[in-house]
């Protein structure tokens, strides 16, 4: 793909400055000779600023003055990243666009429909994350050693992939492509059904007395740890992986279905087979990270 850790941008534009956005650029400074960051509450993007990220803009894409980047990045959710693309391309902010979004195929199905230039664009998609939000919950190594992914358009030029790689890159990410269509199945599986599996058990402690939720241990608050996540953001995202996410679901619920039906009449196998195949699952997880290094 043609881009290395020597790459340098000249020029970047961060549009969102929450945990995302905001990590981007402090990863990228030591990479770009100058980092704007963008973002619908101006407060936000001064925030990111005050912290070292960048220099804020004052508003919006239409605010944006001199040579266009070589790189904008889209740190939106995802049905404002077709909306936010748009309006940077009709203002010229940049040779090369890409977003951050974890769901693909509905925003570049819309983004084709508003007419978007798709060629200077590639989906992006870093994993690496925090339950916290906003600009003060950045980190500069968020995405060190972790998986970015990268699903062209099918239109997407060389250097748009070139572009949007580097960044990865400079974030000490390692880029990964991928289809659109591949990509929202997976992450429905490793992202998302494990965040509504995290908020469903979490709800079980919400009308139970205190004196229970005291005896929480480490078991409960790693089941339920990424439950702390933004629920407006979080609908977003799972109501744009809709179909996938409910996939994953209805076999999730059919395991503990069989599972509590099995429970209650004494029937160890089943009960026995879902917890050996978890711990098969486990397995696979632990060894494939740690054959990439992670």
């Amino acid at each position: 793909m043609g881009a290395d850790l020597t790459v340098r941008f000249r020029r970047l534009i961060i549009i969102g400055s929450g945990l995302i956005g905001t990590s981007i650029a402090l990863a990228v400074r030591d990479h770009c000779a100058d980092v704007v960051l963008s973002d619908r509450d101006p407060a936000a993007a001064r925030l990111a600023a005050s912290i070292g990220a960048g220099t804020a803009l004052p508003g919006g894409p239409a605010t944006y003055r001199g040579a266009a980047a070589d790189l904008a990045v889209l740190a939106v959710p995802p049905a404002e990243v077709p909306v936010a693309l748009f309006e940077a391309q009709k203002h010229g902010v940049a040779r090369a666009y890409t977003d951050v979004a974890s769901v693909k195929q509905a925003p570049m199905a819309e983004a084709a429909g508003r007419d978007c230039d798709l060629a200077t664009f590639i989906g992006g998609h870093p994993l690496g994350g925090r339950e916290k939000s906003g600009p003060l919950a950045a980190r500069a190594g968020l995405f060190l050693g972790r998986p970015w992914v990268l699903c062209p358009t099918g239109e997407s030029t060389a250097a748009t992939v070139a572009a949007a790689t580097a960044l990865a890159r400079a974030c000490g990410a390692r880029p990964v492509l991928l289809e659109a269509a591949a990509h929202d199945q997976a992450m429905a599986l490793i992202s998302h059904a494990p965040h509504a599996v995290a908020s469903a058990m979490a709800a079980r402690f919400v009308d139970i007395p205190e004196p229970i939720t005291r005896l929480a241990g480490q078991g409960a608050r790693d089941v339920t740890r990424i439950a702390a996540g933004n629920p407006l953001l979080w609908l977003g995202i799972m109501s744009a992986n809709a179909h996938p996410l409910a996939d994953v679901l209805d076999d999730v619920a059919r395991d503990l279905a069989g599972t509590a039906a099995a429970l209650r009449t004494a029937g160890d196998t089943a009960v026995t087979d879902l917890l050996v195949r978890g711990l098969a699952g486990h397995g696979r997880i632990h060894d494939s990270q740690k054959a990439e290094g992670s």
